[in-house]
């Protein structure tokens, strides 16, 4: 009897044992007797008989008169004829498995070296698919000795839900290993932004927010980068060149330099917005459309546009037109204290908005 049919078998109801008892008294089976004895019908009799069969605990008997009944078996007799063939099937099972675990084991030495000289000879590998990049870079902060960077354009986790991400960067954290991460200033108004960097900060991790950031990297001990694709969703690049590698590092550091901090008591300062609208006016200025200035920032179009209306409010423009022509004759204004600088001048008619 094959294992699903064991599975499928459910224990024995008391009308089941009673019939069994019954049978082993009196040595064989009558169904209308022992309906009777039992104060069953021969239905129930029958259905008990089909059971115990199943199961070995009844077998079939030439009698004198050329009659076959049903007699009982010995319990343990009945066990081994039933349970006996898949016990052999079980342990044959479990040796394969040990032998194939030992195949597996023994592939893994040569795995790891192959992995290792194509590490060393391999300065940029490209990967197509979100799984193998996930488990390429999971596996990389796993045997992390030092310091993670990470810059973030968007809300969204690398790697997965946030609690996850959690769990992992706060074990990195306990065994020493230094973390820097930044994001964009819409992260700052991002409820689960705010929770994930209210655990990290405890335990020593850093955060720093740009208005806008030049794309999505992670860095391992200043030895390999993790870059996803601007354009291709699940595209990326591992690098392990140790130039490349120490320039992204160097641009990391330079906008780590220019970010402001964000702490678990600095959500939402108000510097931001004079921030976001600088940003704004700069790529306005570049002719970039709503959309494009929105996504970029990682701000919705409507925030976006809220945040240009009021820039237009300021310098008092009637026209997107009008607003590039007041921003050109602020910066040639000699005479204006920080003239020449797009930052200063968006800031300074913030500053004087009535």
């Amino acid at each position: 009897m094959e294992n699903s049919s064991i599975a499928g078998m459910s224990r024995l109801s008391d009308v089941e044992i009673g019939v069994f008892r019954w049978i082993a008294q009196h040595g064989h089976l009558s169904i209308e007797t022992a309906a009777k004895d039992l104060g069953l019908t021969a239905e129930a009799v029958q259905h008990a008989a089909s059971v115990l069969t199943a199961r070995h605990l009844l077998r079939p008997l030439q009698g004198p008169t050329a009659e076959t009944r049903l007699v009982s078996v010995a319990p343990e007799t009945a066990a081994a004829t039933l349970l006996a063939p898949i016990e052999t099937a079980l342990r044959s099972q479990l040796a394969r498995t040990e032998e194939l675990r030992g195949e597996f084991n023994a592939l893994g030495p040569l795995y790891a070296e192959i992995r290792q000289t194509q590490r060393h000879h391999t300065p940029i590998e490209e990967v197509h698919d979100t799984k193998t990049f996930v488990e390429r870079i999971e596996d990389a902060i796993a045997q992390c000795r030092a310091e993670v960077l990470t810059c973030q354009p968007s809300r969204e986790h690398l790697t997965g839900p946030v609690e996850l991400a959690s769990a992992r960067d706060l074990a990195l954290l306990r065994r020493g290993v230094q973390m820097r991460t930044l994001y964009q200033h819409t992260a700052r108004h991002d409820t689960t932004t705010q929770d994930y960097v209210k655990q990290l900060a405890l335990t020593g991790a850093q955060v720093r927010t740009l208005p806008e950031l030049f794309g999505r990297m992670t860095v391992i001990d200043e030895e390999v980068a993790f870059v996803s694709h601007h354009h291709a969703q699940d595209g990326a690049a591992i690098i392990r060149d140790p130039f490349t590698v120490s320039y992204l590092c160097s641009v990391f550091e330079h906008s780590w330099v220019l970010a402001t901090p964000l702490n678990p008591g600095h959500f939402g300062t108000p510097t931001i917005s004079s921030e976001a609208k600088q940003a704004i006016v700069r790529l306005l200025t570049e002719g970039l459309k709503d959309e494009v200035i929105a996504r970029r920032l990682n701000m919705s179009l409507r925030t976006c546009r809220k945040h240009i209306r009021e820039v237009m409010e300021s310098f008092r423009a009637e026209s997107r037109f009008q607003l590039g022509y007041l921003i050109r004759a602020r910066l040639g204004d000699a005479g204006n204290p920080g003239s020449g600088h797009i930052d200063s001048v968006v800031d300074a008619a913030c500053s004087d908005r009535s």
